[in-house]
């Protein structure tokens, strides 16, 4: 079975050595993705001190900077938002985040009924509040 390895134009660029996504027979796997821009240091949603530390941030902006940007991982390697079937969300701050963030994934997903697991995790490699790993079919 042929694997392609795809990255998008539009997303920002990978933190370390992965692919944006790999297509596997029908099936598109994304690796995990933030609310980091194409081309700007800035986070949408996060202010920083200067050691790089999170001193507040914005999560319904990180949401919808995280939907975009698998929006444009899936739709740039062929398929479609409305081809996913399965996500994996990891959330930073369960308690404080959850209530933002599935009223958001409700209206943007609204139709797409994919399988969903959401978890809390102590930290992400970069500093953001949330991430997702999308599956997706072609």
């Amino acid at each position: 079975m042929e694997k392609i390895v795809l990255n998008s134009e539009r997303a920002p660029d990978p933190v370390g050595a992965y692919p944006h996504a790999r297509r596997v027979g029908n099936f598109l796997f994304l690796s995990g993705v933030g609310p980091r821009e194409k081309g700007k240091k800035e986070i949408p949603g996060v202010t920083l001190d200067e050691k790089g530390n999170i001193v507040a941030y914005d999560i319904a902006a990180q949401c919808e900077s995280v939907f975009r940007n698998v929006r444009y991982i899936v739709e740039d390697a062929g398929s479609r938002w409305e081809n996913i079937i399965d996500v994996t969300v990891y959330l930073t701050n369960m308690k404080a985040d959850f209530p933002v963030f599935n009223k958001l994934y409700a209206e943007a997903f609204k139709g797409i009924d994919a399988c969903r697991t959401t978890m809390e995790i102590n930290a992400l490699p970069t500093p953001i509040a949330i991430e997702l790993k999308v599956i997706a079919t072609i």
